[in-house]
């Protein structure tokens, strides 16, 4: 078997209990324990001068390989082109997006450094696996210093339309790198149909057969792929000594209320005002069932140097203040707003004692904390996932899940209320077909799907 070397912007050293890390981190630990191989990326850490000194590590069966960036790497790569011109621009919101000549270059140098620094690791048979929009051109720079192994690139973020990409200066030039790959990775299928338009109508692609697109004599492969989790592993942690203590105390706290509970990392695509103002609306709809129900809602920080997310983060901040002060009573509070990370058993435990999942991002990859709700659930008393429409992961849930419009307070209402007086039984048979999916469709699955159609790539 060939080694896997997997390639992305960060590193996450494994913990045992998994710790509070993001869902695409524990997927590709769980996929580097079925192949030989290594994890490269930046350590998060910076330094006064790029040397390309490789950090090695093994934890939990994962070896790790990572380097340290300067600064101006930091604000130009990281901080500008990836997080203020791709990510809000990937994710529909051209009102936000920055385009600095300054961060393109830095974007591109920082690909380069990665693709010097890695290159004397990868051996002649192995598989190159590159993860997200980091790394867009990190390909095309590989096979510029030789590299001739199969490489892969697989996006955990939408590809936006074809007008709306069109409004990045470089759209045409990044696009083009994609097809240094062998095959490129996509969430749905409506992802992968954008990057097509986009090949064949901006840059005169020619789709040869069903998925394989060639222009300037390399060929490319566009797969769907959704990511799962690694479920077995999280129904184990979901019945550990942690989870139990963590739903308990949930249950405790709860005094017979049902709780709604939401997890996400702060970021202005993932919904969180628009999901106050819809619990807001159903909380104005509903007197009766103010002292009833109270929203939990977890939302570590991330990119706080960012100018977008301080104010996504001001506003929720007041944004909650608002509802609480203006419903709430002495012995009850409809929302308690977390801003911190808790690690995977603890979160199952929170899960499981939840009567709703609320997952409701304007716009969104996959989202894999619908999934880890419905693997956390008790299978003879489940809750309710309330998923939005727009997440990747309503294309495998819409049958079990309930999809809700997020831009309209009146529908999460509705959709609210709908879940808390959904019987028992209904609530089964959504969970039933829910799990079937995330159980068989796991990280497993994913990784299989991606890594044998780069096998099948001839060398």
């Amino acid at each position: 078997m060939s080694r896997l070397i997997i390639i992305s912007n960060r590193v996450s050293t494994p913990s045992p209990s998994g710790g509070a890390q993001g869902g695409l981190a524990v997927a590709l630990q769980a996929a580097l324990r079925e192949y030989r191989g290594l994890w490269f990326g930046w350590s998060g850490e910076t330094t006064e001068t790029f040397t390309g000194h490789i950090n090695f590590q093994r934890e939990a069966g994962v070896t790790t390989a990572t380097v340290d960036l300067e600064e101006q790497d930091v604000d130009e790569y990281y901080n500008g082109y990836a997080n203020r011109t791709l990510w809000p621009l990937f994710h529909y919101r051209i009102d936000i997006a920055e385009y600095e000549r300054g961060f393109a270059g830095g974007y591109q140098r920082v690909n380069d450094r990665f693709a010097d620094t890695v290159l004397p690791l990868i051996e002649p048979d192995d598989m190159v696996w590159v993860q997200d929009y980091h790394m867009f051109p990190l390909g095309e720079a590989l096979r510029g210093r030789g590299v001739k192994n199969r490489i892969g690139f697989f996006l955990h973020i939408p590809w936006p339309p074809r007008r709306l990409l069109a409004t990045l200066p470089e759209a045409a030039e990044l696009t083009r790198t994609m097809f240094a790959y062998d095959v490129v990775g996509f969430h749905t299928d409506e992802w992968l149909e954008s990057f097509r338009d986009f090949a064949v109508h901006e840059l005169g692609a020619v789709e040869e057969q069903p998925g394989v697109l060639r222009l300037d004599g390399r060929c490319v492969r566009l797969v769907t792929a959704p990511i799962g989790i690694d479920t077995a592993a999280f129904v184990d942690a979901s019945r550990s000594t942690q989870a139990r203590l963590s739903y308990r105390r949930m249950r405790d706290s709860a005094d017979g209320r049902d709780m709604i509970v939401g997890v996400d990392r702060l970021d202005y695509s993932k919904g969180l005002e628009e999901r106050f103002l819809g619990y807001e609306r159903f909380l104005q709809e509903h007197p009766e069932e103010r002292k009833e129900v109270f929203l939990l809602q977890i939302a570590p920080p991330s990119r706080g140097s960012v100018e977008s997310y301080q104010r996504i983060r001001t506003s929720l901040e007041a944004l909650a203040g608002r509802i609480n002060g203006a419903y709430a009573d002495v012995d009850w509070v409809p929302i308690r707003y977390v801003n911190q990370g808790y690690p995977r058993d603890v979160l199952a435990g929170i899960y499981r004692a939840a009567r709703i999942g609320l997952v409701t991002p304007l716009r969104d990859g996959m989202n894999l904390v619908a999934k880890e709700y419905v693997a956390a659930q008790d299978p003879e008393d489940p809750g309710v996932l309330l998923l939005s429409r727009f997440a990747g992961a309503a294309a495998q849930m819409e049958v079990g899940a309930v999809l809700v419009n997020p831009y309209s307070a009146e529908e999460m209402s509705d959709a609210i209320m709908l879940a808390l007086k959904m019987p028992r039984e209904e609530r089964i048979t959504r969970w039933r077909a829910l799990m079937d999916n995330v159980a068989k469709e796991d990280v497993l699955w994913w990784r299989q799907c991606f890594t044998d159609a780069l096998e099948a790539v001839e060398a």
